[in-house]
């Protein structure tokens, strides 16, 4: 038993297009099962559903090419990055081509001057950053996974700094897309702001692959703080904690990073990453700035802690101390599997006004509770997002059920509460009936005119985001 397959009727290759396909791209156009395979999944709980050839580009030019050919054949086209998505976004649900940007992995310009850097979209975020640390500037979007600078830009990505920098949606300057129809056009330009016209940048990002391929993108890059400090502050319950952190906004502190991790979540980061962390609720901080402005923030944070019941805190001043916290944050993905070898994870997100988070989160937690399956609720809560983690076993219809009756539950709940269906994993295809809750069905309409207008024959990640038809 295992989630039902989302595969469509698949469009498929033809002889002529086959061959078109493999004078364009020799050895580059792949059929083996296995790399089949392997794109026709990522980290959501679908089974695979590979596309039928996988292509690796090495320049714009043949993105157009291979857009061009898919155009021509009415074959359905599928941009990859690195396969860490949540929800589905890269599986082959009608066949087609998957295109993977492996290979097209340069930092194409760097300007510290203008605080900008250009990249292809294959370049990873964290080989970004060792390329850049020499400027004294950094790229702050971090969501965890070893994820791509596309692929973070097509599903709008967030993570652990957005308290403080914002998600790709702020960082994103400007992008070159390859259309439908295989132009290719610029979104804008690299001045910090523009009244011109309408804005395509923000458009494509989050569009998950299905307006437009993205072949380059301009991001905002920044200094590296002064001074950084990291710290552990655990809590009895889980309210506290998180009503701590709804204090702690309040006051307007930019606070660098601030991290939820329930129990569950602290005991399963103790095992899989060797640490010793007190087992209760905790919250993780980095402050981030001047010497000064540091020792302001962390003597606020201390006192709106203590009042409310938070313990002593753990600091960790040395950046090797602080990367293995922040390593180990960033594991619990792969930790909480670990609480339960051999079982699949079902992952949601959430994201609510800053107001209703403890109340979203305690509830939430009570849905969980006496549940046959391991569970954690951890995430960004300096912006009213958290994630919930439910490693069932793949083999049982009731656990499958009962993941998904709760993951309906936490949707609804967060747009009840004037939130969102997900604050940063995107819409694939788990989520395409909470967008319609969300948006309304006038909304939705808009939305499918676009993909009508920007994808007139539904090659690009066709069955994602919103369906074709009404």
């Amino acid at each position: 038993m295992s989630y039902n397959s989302p595969m469509k009727e698949v469009r498929k290759l033809s002889d002529e297009a086959r061959a078109a396909f493999q004078a364009a791209f020799g050895d580059r156009f792949i059929t083996t099962q296995a790399v089949r395979e392997h794109h026709g999944s990522d980290e959501s709980p679908y089974p695979a559903c590979p596309p039928e050839a996988v292509i690796f580009p090495h320049n714009a030019d043949e993105v157009v090419t291979v857009v061009n050919l898919c155009n021509q054949y009415d074959v359905p086209l599928i941009p990859f990055g690195i396969g860490s998505s949540i929800e589905g976004h890269v599986l082959a649900i009608e066949g087609g081509i998957s295109l993977d940007f492996t290979e097209m992995n340069k930092v194409l310009d760097v300007s510290p001057g203008d605080f900008t850097v250009t990249v292809e979209p294959g370049v990873i975020r964290t080989r970004l950053n060792e390329e850049i640390r020499h400027t004294g500037l950094f790229f702050p979007i971090d969501p965890g996974a070893h994820a791509s600078i596309g692929g973070m830009t097509a599903t709008r990505a967030s993570g652990t700094n957005a308290v403080r920098y914002g998600t790709m949606r702020e960082n994103v300057v400007s992008l070159k897309v390859v259309t439908a129809d295989g132009k290719i056009i610029r979104t804008g330009s690299h001045a910090r702001k523009s009244s011109a016209g309408y804005d395509l940048t923000r458009l494509f990002v989050g569009s998950e692959g299905t307006l437009g391929v993205i072949v380059e993108i301009t991001l905002r890059v920044y200094p590296i703080p002064e001074a950084i400090s990291a710290a552990i502050c655990n809590f009895e319950t889980l309210e506290s904690a998180v009503e701590c952190v709804n204090q702690i906004m309040q006051t307007g502190i930019e606070i660098g990073r601030v991290e939820f991790i329930d129990e569950q979540g602290v005991k399963a980061a103790n095992q899989y990453s060797k640490l010793s962390l007190k087992e209760s609720p905790m919250l993780l901080f980095e402050f981030t700035g001047s010497a000064s402005s540091v020792k302001e923030q962390i003597e606020i944070v201390q006192e709106i802690a203590k009042d409310n019941g938070g313990m002593d805190f753990e600091w960790a001043e040395h950046q090797e101390d602080r990367n293995r916290l922040w390593t180990a944050r960033h594991n619990l993905y792969f930790a909480c599997l670990q609480l339960r070898p051999g079982a699949r994870s079902i992952t949601t997100d959430v994201c609510v006004p800053i107001s209703r988070l403890a109340e979203c989160v305690t509830e939430t937690a009570k849905d969980l509770e006496n549940k046959p399956f391991p569970w954690s609720i951890l995430g960004h809560v300096g912006d009213g997002n958290f994630h919930v983690l439910m490693m069932i076993d793949p083999e049982d219809p009731q656990e499958w059920a009962m993941a998904e009756e709760i993951n309906n539950r936490v949707v609804q709940r967060a747009i009840d509460m004037n939130g969102t269906c997900t604050g940063e994993h995107g819409i694939g295809i788990h989520k395409m009936n909470f967008l319609k809750k969300e948006h309304g069905e006038d909304a939705i309409h808009l939305m499918r005119l676009l993909k009508h207008a920007y994808d007139p024959k539904n090659i690009l990640n066709p069955g994602k985001m919103i369906s074709w038809e009404a």
